[in-house]
């Protein structure tokens, strides 16, 4: 009873300090100290995120863009990018399915590559917008929402289920390069049919 009580106190005083979430997002593996407040990222294969909680305030990063710094100032939900690129990201409000699939007209497609044009020179972007243009060794806080839901780079998400009958908060995360290629792709769906 008395080691109960004593490991119930731990894990209390452990979750009310941390009261921060990290998502970093590393090409390949990442070491994640949350205690001293270190990750060190080395350029390997294949897209990774790792989550942790932690209070630390101060970080250090060690990545394949170099070395960086970065504070974490208040509560929430934090994605870091410990890759040698640019990551983009926004909330999404993903529908149920039967809405996925109706048609997108030409000015729906216009307004979304004018979008994507001025994210990936990292304008209109904001926390009001809930948009995020994250440089490589930084830290954007995305929400203070600890449960949010973070997508991120090469999934293929398209849905998510509602919790308790409200749309669940999601953010869904792509590096620039397949934005630059998703741009490509609407400029062709843009350009005038030829007769």
């Amino acid at each position: 009873m008395k080691n109960g009580l004593i490991i119930a106190i731990s894990l209390l005083a452990f979750t009310s300090c941390s009261n921060k979430k990290l998502v970093v997002m590393s090409k390949g593996a990442a070491k994640i100290n949350a205690d001293a407040g270190t990750i060190q990222s080395t350029d390997g294969a294949g897209h990774e995120e790792n989550a942790v909680l932690t209070g630390t305030k101060q970080w250090t990063i060690e990545s394949p863009a170099g070395k960086g710094s970065f504070e974490l100032a208040e509560k929430g939900l934090y994605v870091v990018n410990a890759k040698n690129d640019t990551i983009i990201g926004s909330y999404q409000n993903y529908v149920s399915a039967d809405k996925a699939g109706q048609v997108v007209s030409q000015e729906v497609v216009t307004q979304k590559l004018d979008s994507l044009k001025l994210l990936v020179e990292g304008k209109n972007v904001s926390a009001a917008n809930r948009n995020f243009y994250i440089l490589p060794n930084q830290a954007a806080l995305v929400t203070p929402n600890l449960d949010a839901e973070i997508v991120g780079p090469y999934h293929k998400m398209t849905s998510a289920a509602s919790k308790n009958g409200e749309a669940p908060e999601v953010y869904r995360f792509y590096s620039i390069r397949e934005i630059r290629e998703t741009i490509g792709k609407l400029e062709v769906l843009t350009r005038p049919i030829k007769k």
